[in-house]
């Protein structure tokens, strides 16, 4: 609800382009404190990750009239091998083409640009799924893990919101107990990622984490 309330309100402004929305935790990851903390940025311009994306995802539905998450969404709930968890209202998964050792969006079924679109149900809901990602993600290694979880929400002035989908984006460069990813030539300067591991195989993982009752 905060964030929600957040969302709208840091929207209404004028000059407000998009509302960023994170969470980090972990040294490994440049945070100096200790505890898992989040921020909301509100720019006067679209990001240029956002740029990019947004037009990869208006392009797809010029070509084919659906929006490319929701294609997206589509191709994991019926692969199934990469789903961590499954509800009424959101899908959890390590997305097929991974960039990070531990990579897990989390997707609302129905489509909408921004948190604060989704209903009471679908916020109750995501109350429920998204500390239970996280608890299977620290049960990984018996160390709590370094991740950056980033709300990724349309441009508050997006002309067409056919194309835009909510999503969340949880990411860790912990690729072993003691060992973190450091991005090297591939990634560095060409940008092209490779995979420690599969996204099959930390799907895999991250459901078999036995959760202690809360």
């Amino acid at each position: 609800d905060a964030w929600a309330n957040r969302t709208a309100e840091l929207s209404a402004l004028p000059g407000i382009e998009q509302v960023f929305m994170f969470e980090n935790r972990g040294e490994e990851i440049g945070v100096t404190m200790n505890h898992p903390h989040g921020q909301i940025y509100a720019y006067p311009y679209v990001t240029p990750h956002t740029a990019i994306t947004s037009a990869r995802a208006h392009e797809h539905l010029r070509r084919t009239g659906r929006p490319l998450l929701g294609d997206v969404l589509a191709f994991e709930r019926e692969a199934g091998e990469r789903m961590i968890l499954e509800t009424d209202h959101f899908s959890a998964f390590v997305p097929f083409a991974a960039r990070w050792p531990i990579e897990v969006h989390l997707v609302p079924h129905r489509q909408v640009g921004s948190v604060d679109e989704l209903d009471e149900t679908e916020r109750d809901d995501l109350a429920r799924v998204y500390p239970e990602v996280l608890r299977r993600i620290d049960g990984l290694y018996p160390s709590p893990t370094p991740y950056i979880a980033a709300w990724h929400q349309a441009p508050v002035n997006s002309a067409d919101r056919r194309a835009d989908w909510l999503h969340l984006e949880i990411t860790s460069p912990r690729r072993a107990e003691n060992k973190l990813k450091f991005l090297a030539g591939s990634e560095a300067a060409m940008g092209a990622f490779v995979g420690d591991v599969s996204a099959e195989e930390t799907a895999a993982r991250l459901r078999a984490v036995t959760l202690e009752p809360l």
